[in-house]
Formats: structure tokens, sequence, C-alpha cells
């Protein structure tokens, strides 16, 4: 009997997500006591909040090559213990400037959960499966943790007070490291609990030029890798909307429609479950056109169309619509936008399979870039003009550009015979 170790392996990647998203938006729930704990302004809560997306943002860059180098495993266990570190150091940072210091650190050690995640998928899953795992992990497990995130952290707060919901955090990142320890392999041949009919499947359907070892990263091809560039630029164009929607959606419920703080974050479970879904459709539709039709340019269709679709879905909201017709419209913006959820990292492995840590952390960096410029963005726009019109054009804009980037730009890769046969059987 084949066993199936390669789904656990994936539920460790997942859950270390969900954990990585619900501690970067822990400190939105925290605001009044850590103004009151360290004297620090509203104008000083929202630098600290940007830095993550700092310190993410170059980590992402060189944790790719790090996974690359020397496994999931040894960087994975490094950065979980980061994290933690720094969430349990947030009730004391004592000042602002501790508070920058820590968010910026707790940047980097989230950064390679994706890197990783790529990795893991590419050695531990056939291409047949990996739009729906990388679907899981991009889409599902990122939404769905923005979805549990706000229940789950005040509940924590009712019953441990501020500083003991970081520190449950911090544990629950210590418990994933030592289950990791236990479990995750950086290869199914490293695995005792894998057996050969597991490894036969999974290494029946990878690409020709994947390999199985560690290396170093290399550099050149990577950086003039065509297809690369244009997964870094779409995953721009739908990381504006969605860091846009995650850190202002609220207060364009509460602004333009007057609902109180509670009413706005029920009102914002909507677009969020719509990802989900998306993010689910998207992971079996790839995989299943990627099936009748084995070429690379599939998979940047999918996705130049769930672009498009999220472009014209914010169109409404250029119109003051109703209350219903904005959540409508922000619902399918976001349910369409995260049909790309975990496709951009299946396309990352195809633009760069011998290195697919490094094109993830790469097109991973990419996000983080519009999850410093959104917010500003949005927030500038916001402040001069009194209202989010022009923003949500903005949004629409850069989602069709992505989608014309997507259809009009991939070039296919050559794929060696054997490879295609083997994909084609599948």
């Amino acid at each position: 009997m084949r066993t199936r170790f390669r789904f656990v392996t994936l539920g460790l990647i997942v859950s270390l997500i969900v954990i990585n998203y619900i501690d970067r938006s822990a400190v939105s729930y925290a605001v009044e006591p850590l103004e009151q704990a360290f004297g620090i302004t509203t104008a000083q809560y929202g630098i600290i909040s940007s830095v993550f997306s700092v310190g993410y943002m170059v980590a992402a860059f060189l944790s790719g090559p790090l996974v690359d180098r020397f496994g999931c495993q040894r960087v994975l266990l490094v950065a979980v213990a980061l994290f933690s570190v720094t969430t349990a150091l947030i009730p004391v940072a004592g000042s602002f400037a501790g508070l920058l210091v820590i968010r910026l650190l707790l940047g980097v050690g989230e950064s390679p959960a994706f890197p990783a995640a790529t990795r893991t998928v590419s050695r531990w899953l056939p291409i047949r499966e990996r739009g729906v795992a990388l679907a899981l992990c991009g889409g599902v497990a990122v939404s769905g943790s923005l979805l549990i995130s706000g229940p789950l952290l005040t509940r924590l707060m009712d019953l441990v007070g501020w500083q003991g919901m970081f520190w449950t955090l911090a544990i629950l990142g210590v418990v994933w490291a030592v289950v990791a320890m236990a479990l995750l392999r950086d290869l199914p041949e490293e695995s005792p609990r894998v057996n050969d009919a597991e490894r036969a499947l999974i290494a029946s359907d990878q690409e020709a030029e994947a390999g199985s070892g560690r290396a170093s990263v290399r550099w050149r091809p990577l950086l003039t890798n065509r297809n690369l560039w244009v997964v870094a630029g779409g995953y721009f164009a739908w990381g504006f909307m969605f860091w846009g929607f995650m850190y202002w959606l609220p207060s364009f419920l509460s602004g333009a429609y007057g609902l109180s703080v509670k009413q706005a974050g029920a009102f914002s479970i909507a677009p969020w479950a719509c990802g989900i879904v998306g993010a689910l459709v998207g992971g079996v539709v790839v995989d299943r056109v990627y099936r009748r039709s084995p070429k690379i340019r599939s998979r940047f269709a999918v996705m130049g169309v769930a672009l498009l679709l999220a472009g014209c879905s914010l169109v409404p909201l250029a119109i003051a619509p109703t209350l219903t017709v904005a959540l409508i419209s922000i619902s399918l913006g976001v349910g369409f936008g995260f049909i790309t959820g975990g496709i951009w990292w299946v396309a990352s492995i195809d633009a760069a399979p011998d290195q697919p840590g490094s094109a993830a952390g790469f097109a991973d960096a990419a996000f983080a870039a519009s999850g410093i410029v959104a917010p500003s963005v949005m927030g500038f726009i916001v402040s001069s003009t009194g209202s989010f019109t022009s923003g949500f054009v903005v949004m629409a804009g850069l989602a069709v550009l992505g989608a014309l980037l997507m259809l009009l730009v991939p070039r296919e890769r050559a794929v060696a015979p054997e490879a295609t046969t083997a994909v084609a059987g599948a």
C-alpha cells in the first residue's frame, strides 16, 4: 500500500502560513494597549505596521536562495525561532524604537515561509497535484487566517490579556518547530515515513530540470528569467489590491457608510470568505487545465483571466455604490484575485524548476513591495481627496495591467520530451 505522507508535509507548511498571518496581524488588535503602555502615537503605529513589510521584502529575496542551499527544515526552524522570540518580546518592547526593531525582525523571520512552501511542494508533490496544494498555501491559508484571526485573538485577549496573547502565539510557534523537527524533511528520500511506492509516484511526475539536491543560487539565469519577471509584476498588481483591502477595508466601510468598528469587522468577513472559495477554485482549475494542456502558458492564462475579472469587479466602486453593491463588488474582486493565490508559486516553479525557492523568494519580494506601496498610496489618496474612489481606480487599473502581462508576455519554456510525456500521461 502506498503511503500518503506528502500530505502530512503539506499540512505542516499550511499550518505554518496560518501561524504567520495570525502573528503578523496580532498587533492590529492590540493598538490601544500598545499606545497606552509605550506612549506611541497613531502615526507611529502606522510606521510600525509598514516596517514589517520592509523586513519581509528584503529577507524574502534572500531567503529563497537560503532554502535552495540549505533545505527547508533548517531554514524554517531558524525562522520560526526568530519570529517566536520577536512575538514574545512585543509586550516588553518598552518604546516606539523597540517595537520598530521587533516588527522589522518579525518580517525577516516570517519571510522564508512561501519560498520554503514552494520548494517543499515542488519536491514532495507530483506536478498534477501542485495547483490545489499551493492554493491551500497561498490562498486558503492566507484568507482563512484572516477570517479566524479576529475571533481568535480577541478571545485570547479576554482570557489572558494582550501580553498573554503575544506569548501564547510565541508558544504556538515553538510547538510547530518541535513537530517539524520530528516530521519535516526536505526530500521524500530523507523521510522514513515515505515508502517506495509513494517515492515512485512523486518522482514519476517531476520536471526534468528539477534535480533533487540542494545547490547555491545561480543569479544570472534567475534575474534574466522573463517568465519570473512576469510573475513578479503580476503578483505586485494583485498584491496592491490585497494589501489595500487588508489595511483599508474597515476604514472604507466605516467612513463611507457610517458603520461602527464592530459592524465594519463583521462586514469584512465576506471578501475573505470569497477569497477561500476563489483559492480553492483556482487550484482545481489550474490543475485540470494543465492536465489538458501541459504548457506553462496555461497557468498564466488562468491568472490573467482571474486578474482581469478582479479588476472589472471593482468598477462599481467608482460610481458611489450602496453598501450592498460595494460589498458584492469587493467580494468578487477579492474572490477572483485569490484564484491566483497558489498559482503564483506554481508559476515560479515552472519558471525556475532547478531553484524553486529562489524563484519564489523573488516573486514574494514583489508581493511584499506592494505591501509597502499600497497602504501609503491609499492613505495619500484618501487624505488628499477625502474619498477612496481614486484608490479603487488604481487597484482596478493595476489588476488589468497585470492581466495583460499574464496573457501576452510569458514565453513557453522548452520542456524535455520525457517530462512532457510524464505530464501528459498523468
